[in-house]
This record gives C-alpha cells, sequence and structure tokens, in this order.
C-alpha cells in the first residue's frame, strides 16, 4: 500500500497536531519542495536522500503499440537516491528495532 498524503497528515494528528495544522504544514512543505524543483535545484533532506533534476535530451523512441519510430523532445526528470542511513534501515529493519 502507497503511503499518501492523507496517510502523513493522520500520522501527525496522532502525535498530536490537530488536523487543520497537519494539513497545512504537509502541504507547505510540499509546495516548497515543488518549486525548488520547478527552479532546477536538488532537494536534500538529510538522512532521508536527495531529489535531483536532471535534463534529458531528444532522443529516439518507439511508439510500444505501433512499432513506428519518433523522437522524444527534451524534458527534465527527477530522480530519487538515498541516504546511506535510509538503505541501511530498508536493508536492515530489525537492526532498527533492537
Amino acid at each position: 500500500m502507497a503511503l499518501t498524503k492523507g496517510h502523513i497528515i493522520a500520522r501527525m494528528h496522532e502525535l498530536g497536531f490537530n488536523k487543520k495544522k497537519s494539513v497545512e504544514i504537509v502541504e507547505t512543505l510540499l509546495e516548497i519542495l515543488k518549486a525548488e524543483l520547478e527552479q532546477g535545484d536538488d532537494v536534500l533532506i538529510s538522512g532521508f536522500g536527495k531529489f535531483c533534476v536532471k535534463d534529458k535530451k531528444r532522443r529516439r523512441g518507439r511508439n510500444p503499440a505501433t512499432g513506428d519510430d519518433l523522437m522524444l523532445r527534451r524534458r527534465r526528470v527527477v530522480t530519487f537516491k538515498c541516504s546511506g542511513r535510509l538503505r541501511d534501515k530498508i536493508n536492515h529493519p530489525k537492526k532498527y528495532y533492537q
């Protein structure tokens, strides 16, 4: 199951934040992240990972339905690289709960 904004807000509410404040905090955080990525800046969250904006060049592609060749336009994509600490937690979860 995917973690949604609603789940994050509900968890914050369980920690004692009121619902309205939880929504405001989550929405503000996401707007800040989106604004930085839109400008082409990377976003580093220590202990979690780094979101990077990468430029993709124009390239040749193929329509999988028809097999026709086509040119794909230039575009920007966001990639994510998790931190070493998060990677360790994912690969060795019991280590963190003992």
